[in-house]
């Protein structure tokens, strides 16, 4: 069993580690170019959400492995789920641990076009519910400064710099060649939700993916970890309000962030 994609935790485990804090990966299937895999998405979002389960006492979930990627339609193997179904899941996910005794849930997106994933925290946080959305822009930002990731996160959209570099550290197998000369930089996108992708890519690549390498993939993995420590923090706080700072075992005061509009 690939405990990176499917954890192998027992009801004891998670009693045991008592946190009250679910960690829950969605993605999506959708075209990664040629040398990406379709569960990019989803393989990149369990990544993040193990490398957090590896540093905090939190449950973490199977992943949602189906997200919104219609923008991807034009490419053979991308498949979409609607907007209301995907928040509908996470919804009944989050009503489920609460009877189970899990109070908070974080919602660990991969995909850029899971857009009403913000909207499904935005109302849960609403009502009193213990919610939140990771990795924030920002997260994503403090994370390709310290990897040294040289392309921005407007030109880093779809299987690029980042992608390729969290793939190639935590699943080399499946990178397949010709990475090294597939970068294709389209900034202006101002019509993506009118036109999808293809209006703008002929390969599905949006990016530097020659810059990607597993060192950058590793770094970019343990900023996003040290960034989920606010988080956690203010999720498991007695009384909600001021984010506070959580004391793991290594000093590590979590902090840090970055991802921008990749889909």
């Amino acid at each position: 069993m690939d405990v990176s994609l499917v954890p192998a935790d027992t009801s004891d485990d998670v009693r045991e580690r008592g946190s009250g804090v679910a960690v829950l990966p969605v993605g999506s299937f959708e075209q990664h170019g040629p040398h990406l895999p379709l569960a990019t998405d989803t393989l990149v979002a369990c990544a993040v959400a193990r490398a957090v389960a590896d540093a905090y006492p939190v449950h973490l979930l199977p992943p949602v492995t189906i997200g919104c990627s219609h923008e991807h339609a034009d490419w053979p193997g991308t498949v979409s789920i609607s907007a209301v179904t995907l928040h509908a899941v996470v919804r009944d996910i989050a009503d489920s641990l609460r009877r189970s005794g899990v109070g908070a849930l974080v919602v660990v997106n991969g995909h850029g076009g899971n857009y009403v994933l913000g909207n499904v925290v935005q109302e849960s946080s609403a009502r009193g519910e213990r919610m939140a959305l990771f990795p924030a822009a920002e997260d994503w930002e403090t994370a390709r400064r310290r990897a040294g990731v040289v392309t921005s996160l407007l030109t880093d959209m779809h299987a690029g710099e980042i992608e390729t570099s969290v793939l190639l550290h935590k699943h080399p197998e499946l990178v397949r060649p010709g990475y090294e000369a597939a970068d294709f930089v389209a900034d202006d996108r101002r019509h993506l939700l009118s036109l999808g992708m293809s209006a703008y890519t002929d390969s599905g690549v949006i990016g530097r993916p020659s810059l990607g390498s597993a060192e950058k993939g590793k770094e970019l993995l343990e900023s996003l970890a040290d960034s989920f420590g606010e988080y956690f923090a203010l999720l498991t706080a007695e009384t909600a309000g001021t984010p506070s700072t959580y004391d793991d075992s290594d000093g590590s005061d979590g902090s840090e962030g970055s991802d921008g509009e990749r889909v």
